[in-house]
């Protein structure tokens, strides 16, 4: 094994090879760090978010010199998701798991041997077979990388056995340099990883855990199918999942979306291989819109454009929801994550919970499952909650990225409210010697004729039945977890979950100083758009994605292996036409150029020969574009004949044809003259009945959303004449 390391890391010519393989041109925070204590042969752990890079952290490094690097994957999707991006950026990989045939297995086997590969992809299971121990002799292995590491530790959500056998390696190679990579792990699971490696000297990077770019919403469950439908038409070409509880609520969730027209697939363990297989790449290849899927999907899963998640039903805890919510958005563009919250979901749970034989298992489910109840249910920032949660050091304020910062609920002086039921539990205790948990508590304030309270002589307390017309039960149950938030209450978890007054609750009773209190979530709003996309021409991104599509297809890889979202955009918005300009695209290296160059320059020459350039500002948004933006602009030679041609009374479809011009660049000559000042008789262009069409459409998609109202309307209009409409929109509402 070759165990030499690299004394000169910082001497490595690492952006070159960024861009170069990658397209990058700059690293995200921490990225750089952490491969050069890599190349330096240090030990590494590192926590970095979900979309913040971290297979950079290993990939770059195993570039920047001879050897092999082992990357211990727990997911077979996974391993192959990663090897086709890397293939086609040009670099050398490969896996090895039980989807291969022998003889794809013997072939890979061969070519490691003979140094062909600069990383090898591999499942715990199978890197720690004796078999495999004695080939890592010989295959010249200079690191080794261990991605998803919470799995190691008992305390981790995903907590797999195997993977804790990895500590052999460091005492069988005690000179390989282990890199231990994570995006969901607490104080206490980041301890575990270090403490079961051995890792306590190496370096140790923890990033922020926020995700500026996704936008966070609960929603009271009221009507879920209903509400998960609505949240769908106002994306109908974005690609999302849809988390459940349970195997049977994936396929009928996804089942009602088919029946809606909606493109969806359920996603479980109780699928065939085959079945989950083809789901998934299906997905992937956009293929499908939806996956309705159990926590048995996405675990790096490497989508990058999955715009939104939904939480069909309620999380066991924090970091299973942060994780799932953190497959949206990995490309860094604006993505949404709604979860529906009833209280209902939390009985479930607990139910689950009960049936637990461990009793210190129970209580731990029962903690978390309290915090996860807590976030649904608090009023204040959710970014604020969810990082205080990971223990990241964070000031109070407006994040403008979850529903509680842009649309806070209603307070109210709950000061009586809080008295009934301090109270309640505090007679409870004191008559019978013993708490109770929080539905009797509520049973008896609100005066319930069971076989409990008589037992027990509840109905004798002077609290009894004094909540019953005050509020309903659910809204009882809400408010006493708010005054467990507050610290008024405590949920005690042993022998039984009951209900006790904490200090500040006894001492609430004696003084009774004002609380207020938070509205309970109602039905829900309806949704605002997102904001900060980056503007771009909407009809040339959707060529372009067809175009991707296409080529993605005939290689049989994800469409995102070709380019991603982001890359397309900025396309769309800066019109590159020519290498030199394709080469400042985002996430264009030499090997993109190489391969897609050629296709894509002339998608877009192609594009220009018949639509007209748009021109975006630095902070243009998807709000319609001013009219009078470029009053008086001189305009050209070929847009004044247009203009006269129309203004003589030629219609746009006599102009094209005399002028040997499509349709679509006649509508741009006169978008160009109206942006110029120019005076024209708009009701020829689109009658008021026409107008009134094309509003309805741009109602419901949004103003930027050009190709979702295109896709409303049909083949009633062309793209040429929804951007007058909006030029025109844009002009009488000066």
């Amino acid at each position: 094994m070759d165990t030499s390391h690299v004394s000169v890391a910082n001497q490595v010519p690492l952006f070159s090879l960024l861009k170069e393989h990658f397209g990058f041109t700059s690293f995200r925070p921490l990225q750089e760090e952490i491969i050069r204590d890599a190349l330096a042969g240090r030990d590494v752990m590192a926590l970095l978010p979900t979309g913040g890079g971290k297979s950079l952290c290993f990939q770059l490094p195993a570039l920047a010199r001879p050897g092999l690097t082992i990357v211990v994957s727990p997911l077979i999707a996974l391993m192959k998701d990663q090897v086709d991006a890397l293939q086609a950026n040009g670099i050398a990989a490969t896996f090895l798991n039980s989807s291969l045939t022998a003889q794809e297995s013997h072939l890979r086997l061969q070519g490691l041997y003979r140094g062909d590969y600069r990383l090898l992809y591999i499942a715990p299971e199978r890197l720690m077979l004796p078999s495999s121990l004695n080939d890592l002799q010989k295959w010249q292995v200079n690191f080794l990388a261990i991605d998803e590491a919470h799995c190691i530790s008992e305390w981790g959500h995903d907590f797999r056995p195997e993977y804790r056998r990895l500590v052999e390696l460091r005492e069988r190679f005690p000179s390989l340099p282990i890199m231990a990579l994570t995006a969901t792990a607490t104080e206490r699971v980041r301890e575990d990883i270090r403490r079961v490696l051995r890792l306590e000297d190496g370096a140790y990077y923890v990033a922020s855990f926020n995700r500026p770019n996704l936008t966070y919403r609960v929603q009271a469950k009221v009507n879920a199918h209903e509400q998960v439908l609505a949240i769908l038409k106002d994306k109908p070409h974005d690609s999302g999942i849809a988390y459940c509880q349970s195997r049977k609520a994936t396929e009928n969730l996804a089942e009602r979306l088919q029946s809606e027209g909606i493109r969806a697939k359920p996603y479980h363990a109780g699928l065939t291989t085959k079945e989950r297989s083809s789901h998934q790449e299906l997905f992937l290849r956009d293929e499908v819109q939806v996956i309705c899927a159990t926590i048995a999907f996405g675990m790096g899963i490497n989508k990058p454009n999955v715009r939104f998640v939904i939480h069909y039903d309620l999380p066991k805890n924090l970091e299973s929801y942060y994780q799932e919510t953190g497959r949206a958005g990995r490309d860094g563009l604006p993505s949404e994550c709604m979860l529906l919250f009833s209280a209902g979901d939390t009985v479930k749970q607990q139910r689950f919970i009960n049936e637990k034989p461990d009793l210190q298992e129970q209580q731990i489910a029962h903690t978390q499952l309290q915090q996860m109840v807590q976030y649904a249910e608090c009023a204040t920032c959710r970014r604020v909650e969810l990082l205080q949660y990971f223990g990241e050091a964070v000031e109070q304020g407006n994040c403008s990225g979850c529903d509680n910062c842009l649309s806070p609920r209603d307070t109210f002086d709950g000061t009586e409210d809080a008295i009934m039921v301090l109270s309640c539990v505090a007679q409870i205790r004191l008559k019978s010697g013993f708490g109770v948990g929080q539905n009797h508590m509520i049973e008896v304030l609100t005066g319930a004729n069971t076989e409990k309270v008589r037992r027990w002589g509840h109905e004798r307390l002077p609290v009894y039945g004094n909540g019953k017309n005050v509020h309903s039960r659910p809204e009882w149950a809400a408010i006493s977890r708010e005054l467990i938030r507050l610290g008024y209450l405590q949920q005690m978890t042993e022998p039984f979950t009951i209900l006790e007054l904490t200090a500040q609750g006894k001492d609430f009773l004696q003084e009774c100083q004002p609380i207020i209190l938070t509205k309970p979530m109602r039905a829900p709003e309806k949704k605002t758009s997102s904001t900060g996309d980056l503007a771009h021409d909407e009809m040339l991104f959707h060529q372009l994605r067809q175009l991707r599509k296409n080529v993605a297809d005939e290689r049989d890889v994800p469409a995102y292996v070709v380019f991603s979202d982001v890359a397309l955009r900025q396309m769309s918005r800066e019109y590159p036409v020519n290498e030199r300009e394709f080469m400042q695209i985002s996430g264009v290296g030499s090997r993109k150029l190489q391969e897609f160059g050629v296709i894509f320059l002339k998608a877009i020459a192609d594009y220009l020969e018949a639509q007209p350039r748009q021109s975006f500002s630095r902070d243009s948004s998807s709000s319609p574009p001013p009219s009078g933006a470029s009053k008086n602009k001189p305009l050209g030679a070929t847009v004044q004949e247009t203009l006269r041609g129309f203004q003589s009374g030629l219609t746009v479809e006599a102009i094209a044809m005399q002028r040997g011009l499509v349709r679509g660049t006649i509508y741009g000559h006169l978008e160009q003259a109206i942006q110029a000042g120019e005076t024209i008789d708009h009701t020829r262009l689109l009658t008021s009945d026409q107008q009134s069409q094309i509003a309805v459409a741009f109602a419901q998609t949004g103003f930027g959303n050009l190709t979702g109202a295109k896709e409303l309307l049909g083949d009633l209009f062309d793209y040429g004449q929804l951007r007058l409409f909006r030029i025109i929109h844009g002009q009488k509402s000066q």
